[in-house]
């Protein structure tokens, strides 16, 4: 089945308690970029967008700042991590971990479904707990 021309993906909104916290980790450890942000005052919360690349070329991350929420949010069963690609995940999780980030795989292979491609992941975990998957890119050719 192809991919309809009228259809991608968009973003994945995440709610976050501390903004500052969440913009530090995701702008200046992962290296995302604001794309755009919007304060609405009436209903007291902020969308703030964050990408590698701009919305039209590509899925970004949407932070939402609810002003008045100060309670930790639930993560619920249903949310599993948002996955970033990354040339070097090794040098990435010492980067992360010595600014304080929690390493909580570090990184090493895993094997595919197939039995014998191995890809190189790891997992960390953003200001609010959310997790995050590591991978090791480009992946290694299909054999």
């Amino acid at each position: 089945m192809s991919q309809p021309d009228n259809l991608r993906l968009l973003h994945t909104m995440v709610r976050v308690r501390d903004v500052d916290a969440s913009l530090d980790f995701y702008c200046n450890l992962l290296d995302m970029k604001v794309r755009r942000r919007a304060d609405y005052e009436d209903g007291r919360f902020s969308l703030i967008y964050l990408g590698y690349n701009d919305e039209t070329e590509g899925a970004v991350l949407e932070l939402t700042d609810n002003w008045d929420d100060t309670e930790p949010y639930s993560h619920g069963s249903g949310y599993g991590h948002i996955a970033i690609g990354s040339d070097d995940i090794y040098a990435l999780c010492k980067k992360l971990e010595d600014a304080g980030v929690n390493v909580t795989r570090a990184p090493g292979p895993m094997k595919n479904p197939d039995g014998v491609t191995e890809i190189e992941i790891a997992f960390i975990e953003d200001p609010d707990g959310y997790k995050i998957e590591l991978i090791q890119y480009p992946f290694p050719p299909a054999t």
